[in-house]
């Protein structure tokens, strides 16, 4: 009997953590093992035909005990958590593999109880079966400030699926005009640091454009700061949230991540895969490791201010009427990475 795995995820909202289970779940083995999806405020797929499921801790324990999985993959940290303390009340026991996705150092501070969910984090992290972490200073910070054995971390890249990716970036779109053209995407909150990207965008020459891909609560307040410093000229664009921003990105001549904290940016990692070159700031997580690996200079990582402007002024205006080939190192590629936790997963059930 092929083993049952179920993946968890909060909502459907569309942001990193979300795309790399999506990724895990389009190219799991379902020769090796059974995937099951359970959406907390949305839907539970078994093989996408399975009833609805109530949103809760409740009915995520409900679901999991119905479900009668041999594995559970879990990736966020308010899930994380409470599922490890709830372990002992489910059917059989299932390994219970969890996913950091950012630093918790800057992100445990913006939840709504910091120090409850760093207590949490404390007691229950080290109780994982394996905890996947896809930078090593978030693998070196969960072991050193949360007492997570080293046995149990597990370095794992994010996957990518590049193909999907180049094929909806195979017309690339830009903004017309002369110039270099820009895009940066993600939520827009103050982890990503589009404020402070406005503020050094406006440093730059009058014929340079940057299209802001996202959406999220600071909107409001971008798009004051973007009327203040633009001037009118409409340099600066909020674009709203698409599901499908690859074409843009393949379009521009540089992709910008300003990010105060991050795990690995996916959103980095799909620019490369689209052959855009990223610049970013050194605290968007994994990034220098990223930069490591890539070729060239796929990936520049520049101090917020100064810095960052210079490495924006060195970005030459390319336009393409097809993509650029992709710049992503091939340890990133969905189907590898996949396999590598189909290993993992197989190797804990097995185990006992």
């Amino acid at each position: 009997m092929i083993p049952r795995v179920v993946f968890v995820l909060p909502s459907f909202a569309g942001g990193g953590a979300e795309r790399v289970t999506i990724n895990y779940l389009r190219h799991l083995d379902r020769t090796r093992l059974q995937p099951i999806l359970i959406v907390l405020n949305d839907v539970t797929v078994l093989d996408l035909e399975t009833p609805r499921l109530r949103a809760g801790l409740k009915g995520l324990v409900g679901g999991l005990r119905a479900a009668k999985p041999a594995a559970i993959v879990s990736t966020f940290g308010h899930i994380n958590a409470p599922l490890l303390a709830l372990r002992p009340f489910l059917k059989g026991r299932p390994k219970l593999i969890i996913r950091e996705a950012n630093t918790p150092s800057q992100s445990l501070p913006t939840t709504p109880s910091p120090a409850l969910f760093r207590w949490l984090y404390r007691r229950y992290y080290r109780r994982a079966d394996a905890v996947l972490c896809n930078a090593a200073p978030m693998a070196d910070e969960l072991q050193r400030a949360f007492g997570v054995p080293i046995q149990k971390i597990v370095r794992l890249n994010n996957p990518v699926d590049v193909d999907m990716v180049r094929t909806f970036a195979n017309i690339p779109l830009r903004a017309q005009g002369n110039g270099p053209r820009f895009v940066a995407a993600g939520r827009l909150t103050a982890q990503k640091g589009f404020d402070r990207l406005i503020d050094m965008f406006a440093e730059m020459p009058r014929n340079c454009q940057l299209s802001i891909i996202g959406d999220g609560p600071d909107r409001q307040a971008l798009e004051a700061k973007i009327t203040l410093l633009d001037n009118g000229s409409k340099r600066i664009r909020l674009e709203g949230f698409t599901g499908e921003p690859w074409s843009r990105i393949g379009g521009a001549d540089g992709f910008l991540l300003p990010s105060r904290w991050e795990g690995m940016p996916n959103a980095a990692l799909e620019a490369l895969a689209c052959g855009t070159r990223v610049i970013a700031t050194p605290e968007a997580g994994g990034i220098a490791e990223l930069a490591a690996a890539a070729s060239g200079n796929a990936v520049t990582i520049a101090e917020a201010g100064e810095p960052f402007i210079k490495a924006m002024m060195t970005v030459e205006e390319d336009p393409r009427a097809e993509p650029r080939p992709s710049l992503l190192p091939a340890a990133f590629y969905a189907p590898d990475v996949t396999r590598q936790l189909e290993d993992l997963i197989l190797e804990k059930i097995q185990a006992g």
